[in-house]
């Protein structure tokens, strides 16, 4: 039975949207596998890791009829990148194999049977339904994902904070010395949720999402969140625990503050950077009223200062902090001007754009 039969560039964008999640090795031998479920002329693809299930229906030819199978999903990748894009491929089943053609090429693969593959079990009862465009979803998840903790023994830290609430969807993710906070509005009025999206998820996500104005739907259980976008559904398991009052380490009232173009003082950071040490990223930042000094020095002896001439006339402040988490910040916002609210050299600074309210950093300061 010829179970699809399309070009090579429909079959492997088809394949490598559910095939991120796949780990080539694996307990299961059967999670390094993609579930084929064949019914009439679609064909639906399945992956999981067990935490996280994606699943995508496409019109790729072939005979028509009911099959279903799985085969090495990262191994028919490899092969299908080898092709020319415009080629036409065909997957034929042949008792307990599969076997792809393009051209003159032909790959007999091993399967293993489809009643093996684990589906993750959907939550019996999701929240009520909400959208908003694909590109608003990955501009947040772009604006407050590097500040997620990796591999923290905080386990609630390794993933982001999803909040929705009345119009508002917020995102928050924080390390334990820095936190991002981001918000969009929403069409319609949910009730408030909150819930913590594992780390793999986030960046899964990133690489799915499109910036195309095509909505993202989301649901939300007590262990599981649900999308579905471009023809796709995407389970995973959520982060169970508590996750920081986020609200009460968000700066409300420092005193002094200084708005300067983001674009000359992530050059000037990146520049002192080169001068820190290894083991120590530390920047010291003087505020003095019409000009702010970086400086850094290391081990050797040597030393880097930059100036940036400022519109301040606020108290005179020397602040340390870890440069990564300022270079980190700025990289990942887009505006043209950014806002530093500060009080003093052991306060947590805020970090903003001052055309939008819907984004705030904040840095703990480091001694120095």
């Amino acid at each position: 039975m010829i179970v699809l039969k399309a070009t090579q560039d429909k079959v492997l964008s088809v394949l490598q949207s559910v095939s991120g999640i796949v780990e080539r090795r694996h307990t299961l031998p059967v999670l390094a596998n993609v579930l084929i479920r064949k019914t009439a002329s679609s064909v639906q693809l399945t992956t999981s890791d067990l935490e996280i299930q994606i699943r995508t229906t496409a019109e790729l030819g072939g005979d028509a009829g009911n099959f279903t199978t799985t085969v090495g999903a990262r191994k028919l990748i490899d092969i299908l990148r080898t092709m020319p894009s415009d080629q036409t491929v065909s997957l034929e089943s042949n008792q307990n194999k599969l076997t792809l053609k393009g051209g003159k090429s032909r790959f007999t693969l091993q399967t293993l049977p489809a009643e093996d593959f684990p589906l993750v079990q959907e939550a019996p009862s999701f929240g009520p339904v909400f959208s908003v465009p694909q590109k608003t979803l990955k501009d947040l998840l772009n604006q407050v994902s590097f500040a997620m903790a990796v591999h923290d023994i905080r386990y609630y830290l390794n993933g982001i904070l999803f909040v929705a609430e009345g119009k508002q969807l917020s995102l928050v993710a924080t390390d334990g010395h820095r936190l991002a906070f981001a918000s969009a509005t929403l069409d319609v009025e949910v009730p408030r949720q909150e819930v913590i999206l594992p780390r793999k998820t986030v960046l899964e996500l990133q690489r799915l999402l499109s910036d195309a104005e095509g909505a993202i739907e989301m649901q939300f259980a007590s262990n599981q969140a649900k999308f579905s976008f471009d023809g796709m559904e995407f389970v995973t398991k959520l982060v169970e625990g508590k996750f920081p009052d986020y609200n009460r380490v968000i700066p409300k009232n420092h005193r002094n503050h200084v708005t300067l173009g983001r674009e000359p003082l992530l050059r000037s950071l990146q520049r002192t950077a080169i001068l820190t040490s290894e083991k120590f990223k530390g920047v010291r930042l003087n505020v003095e009223p019409g000009v702010l000094r970086v400086a850094s020095n290391n081990a050797e002896q040597e030393e880097a200062v930059d100036e940036l001439d400022i519109d301040y006339g606020g108290d005179s402040i020397e602040i340390g902090f870890n440069v990564t988490y300022l270079i980190d910040a700025l990289s990942n916002m887009s505006q043209d001007m950014v806002k530093i609210e500060l009080q003093d050299a052991n306060s947590s600074a805020l970090v903003t754009n001052p055309e939008n309210n819907a984004f705030k950093y904040v840095v703990m300061p480091m001694r120095i």
